[in-house]
């Protein structure tokens, strides 16, 4: 168990940690300095000397790590990283129910769960903790960037165990709506049954076939509405019955009816990623379940409908309901 960080959160994000290794060689330490190894360590793009001038770097005790310390084995290390300027993602968070275990909210198009990558402060964790004052906040499943509708949190670690495993067992009911063309000749409801393989490094997620079934939803055509371009489109019940990476959006692509504004299926679009003119049509709706705490029903539905439409970051941030 490594110990707890020296350094405070920062903008909702906890330090980074790093470890020397265990051992040296009997040559003696491969690294002189600790200077030497946050150099071999990090990539080459992070300004390592910048960053021990400015005593960016502490030890377990929360001393300044300076470029001449004399290296030590089994050492933690702390530091926060540096983060770009993200543009505002625009919309407004819903905080469609609030407790004191659970927090659930309505995000916006474009807004990424966790910080990560290239999404740090954009992110619904990072945002919510700091809107709320709740800094353990944590989700308990993830939604795409760029899909909209119902995320489910905790407001602190200790609560996280029993909602997950309710996760796990597939104990929770969930409900999606989609946007996507009409085919005169697809028969609804059907149950779409296959094998989805989403390989690191890649964009798209694909259908291997002939392999065991570990991906599987239910599609349902709720209503038809009229299309900006006078065209008929269907909004499409979906619920899954498993949960693997761009599941939905693969299969109504591979039913033919990809999602409306989906830059991935069924061909990647080259959008850019600060790009929010166009949301993808897709909607986390409703979540139900029973609660493994205290055994109370429990649903929750969007503030949202379709079509989602395009926002400015003047449209707001956080709303509060319920």
């Amino acid at each position: 168990m490594p110990p707890r960080s020296p350094l405070p959160a920062r903008h909702g994000l906890d330090a980074a940690r790093l470890r020397t290794p265990d051992r040296v060689g009997t040559a003696g330490a491969p690294w002189p300095t600790m200077g030497a190894w946050l150099r071999h360590r990090l990539p080459e793009h992070v300004d390592v000397a910048r960053m021990l001038t400015d005593g960016r770097f502490v030890d377990d005790g929360g001393r300044t790590l300076h470029d001449d310390d004399p290296y030590v084995p089994a050492r933690y290390v702390w530091f926060h990283r540096d983060l770009r300027d993200e543009p505002e993602v625009p919309g407004v968070v819903h905080v469609v129910h609030r407790d004191e275990r659970l927090v659930v909210v309505d995000k916006p198009p474009f807004l990424s769960t966790i910080p990560r990558g290239r999404h740090v402060m954009q992110s619904v964790v990072v945002r919510m903790r700091a809107e709320l004052d709740l800094p353990e906040l944590s989700p308990l499943h993830r939604l795409d960037r760029v899909t909209s509708g119902l995320l489910m949190l905790a407001t602190e670690q200790r609560w996280r165990g029993p909602y997950q495993t309710a996760f796990e067992r597939r104990a929770v009911d969930k409900t999606y709506l989609a946007l996507a063309p009409l085919r005169a000749d697809l028969e609804l409801p059907l149950v779409v049954r296959d094998h989805i393989r989403k390989d690191r490094g890649t964009a798209q997620a694909q259908v291997v076939p002939g392999a065991p079934v570990n991906a599987e939803t239910l599609v349902e055509l709720d209503h038809e509405v009229d299309g900006p371009d006078g065209t008929q489109l269907g909004v499409y019940r979906l619920t899954p019955r498993t949960g693997r990476t761009h599941q939905l959006r693969l299969h109504l692509s591979g039913l033919g009816i990809p999602i409306v504004g989906d830059p991935l299926y069924p061909v990647e679009r080259d959008v850019a990623v600060d790009d929010f003119r166009t949301p993808l049509q897709l909607l986390a709706a409703e979540v139900a379940f029973t609660d493994p705490v205290d055994g109370a029903p429990r649903r929750f539905r969007s503030v949202r409908a379709l079509p989602l439409v395009a926002q400015t970051p003047e449209d707001g941030r956080t709303g509060l309901q319920g």
